[in-house]
């Protein structure tokens, strides 16, 4: 990778970091729907503007079907996984179990893009599944109150974005990566809509909340989408999705900053 990547995949992984953190803060007070419409519609109303300036709703509109399915399955389903994890898991193991993309993403690619998996590749990807299992059995509890389903929530969301990046590969290949983001989260704003408005919170969420909600939806999800898809373009999503081996440093780093020092 060029010194222009590696930058950018540091700061996706820092700008993701912080993520799980604003996903902790507001879960307890947005529920898990509501929180993650609000992260897609704001991320969206960010970068659409910034499509139509650059002038690449055209590749939009051309190939907006792919793009609706990156967005459900790259943005709305993995958002509301880790956002109902997080009522009860802490942002470090959250973003552990995160970390987990990569193996089900080579898994995916090698049985749909028949990518070769070499018997180190294979050797790498078992020792790395028998961690995780290792780390859900002994942390899972599905009594009433447990943990249990949140963990399963955990390895749900790297699946999607696993799956998410074999279909990506396959069927957005030279779209630009603006039109990728701002209509991937478009796809997600609309898939939450009703879902959001049929679990909106009773009570109003508060402003600081809000205002962790906002750094959610536009740092971390507006400029960060524009980061991933644009190293997905330039380093493909192999090395892309390998930014959530660096995310859980970036995770308990943000925490001790914020929440141990604020």
């Amino acid at each position: 990778m060029k010194p222009t990547d590696i930058t950018e995949l540091l700061a996706l992984a820092a700008l993701w970091g912080a993520a799980f953190l604003f996903m902790r803060m507001g879960a307890a007070e947005f529920g898990p729907v509501a929180l993650s419409a609000v992260r897609v519609t704001g991320a969206a109303l960010l970068l659409l503007p910034l499509l139509a300036w650059r002038q690449q709703v055209g590749a939009l509109r051309a190939h907006w079907r792919p793009i609706l399915i990156v967005g459900i399955t790259n943005s709305a389903l993995p958002f509301l996984c880790f956002a109902y994890a997080a009522l009860s898991l802490t942002a470090g193991l959250s973003t552990i179990f995160n970390a987990s993309s990569p193996l089900f993403g080579a898994v995916i690619a090698g049985l749909w893009l028949k990518d070769r998996l070499t018997p180190a590749r294979v050797l790498g990807l078992l020792i790395g599944f028998a961690g995780v299992l290792w780390l859900a059995w002994g942390t899972a509890d599905f009594k009433p109150g447990g943990t249990g389903w949140a963990l399963l929530a955990c390895l749900a969301g790297p699946l999607c974005y696993g799956w998410s990046a074999s279909f990506a590969k396959r069927h957005r290949t030279g779209v630009p990566p603006l039109a990728v983001a701002a209509g991937s989260q478009l796809g997600a704003a609309l898939a939450l809509a009703v879902p959001a408005a049929l679990w909106w919170p009773a009570t109003a969420p508060s402003a600081s909340m809000w205002a962790a909600a906002a750094l959610l939806a536009v740092l971390c999800t507006g400029v960060a989408y524009l980061l991933y898809f644009r190293l997905m373009a330039n380093v493909g999503p192999a090395n892309a999705i390998a930014v959530t081996f660096l995310i859980p440093g970036f995770a308990v780093l943000w925490g001790w900053l914020l929440l141990a020092n604020g």
